[in-house]
């Protein structure tokens, strides 16, 4: 069966029903970064979820109300925060990445996170580590142009966060 293409709306349908349940995650991945503006073509939604319990159950019931099929087993998985749930039986592709390569937690990556039109995405520094962890080919191929996207996202959308310095401080105040 021939899948679609990565689209906003897939995303708008997670964020919505997410918001919902109160679920905690950021977008990230090449979706994430389609989201910024990155001109690339992806098959999935890319999601780095909070890994708990009480968050994997309203991911369930989330992806429930927006017509994904999660069987017992899946859902299980999900509660669990099993590293990575790929999730085909619905109406578009996702990813639930609870441990992505490269990024140390959850707590760090959503501090690092922008609000890109509504969209909670993965800074784009965190982005391009975990595609660089990851090792994989595909990945290995979209770096340079991540870089050089990153480059330029940066230039029009300064970050007030610089280092990890920055958020201890940002957090003390």
């Amino acid at each position: 069966m021939n899948r679609p293409q990565f689209q906003p709306e897939q995303a708008k349908a997670i964020a919505a029903a997410f918001a919902a349940e109160q679920v905690e995650y950021v977008f990230i991945g090449k979706s994430a970064a389609v989201l910024m503006g990155f001109p690339a073509i992806t098959q999935d939604v890319d999601v780095f979820p909070k890994k708990s319990p009480e968050n994997g159950a309203r991911i369930v019931s989330a992806l429930r109300g927006i017509g994904f099929e999660i069987n017992d087993e899946v859902a299980d998985a999900i509660r669990r925060g099993k590293d990575f749930v790929q999730i085909k039986n619905g109406p578009f592709d996702v990813d639930l990445i609870f441990a992505p390569d490269g990024i140390a937690n959850f707590e760090t990556a959503k501090a690092r996170s922008l609000n890109v039109e509504g969209f909670q995405v993965a800074n784009l520094r965190d982005i391009i580590a975990s595609k660089r962890a990851s090792g994989r080919e595909k990945d290995m191929l979209d770096l340079p142009l991540l870089e050089k996207f990153r480059e330029e996202y940066e230039k029009q959308n300064p970050s007030p966060l610089k280092s990890s310095a920055d958020i201890v401080e940002k957090r003390k105040k």
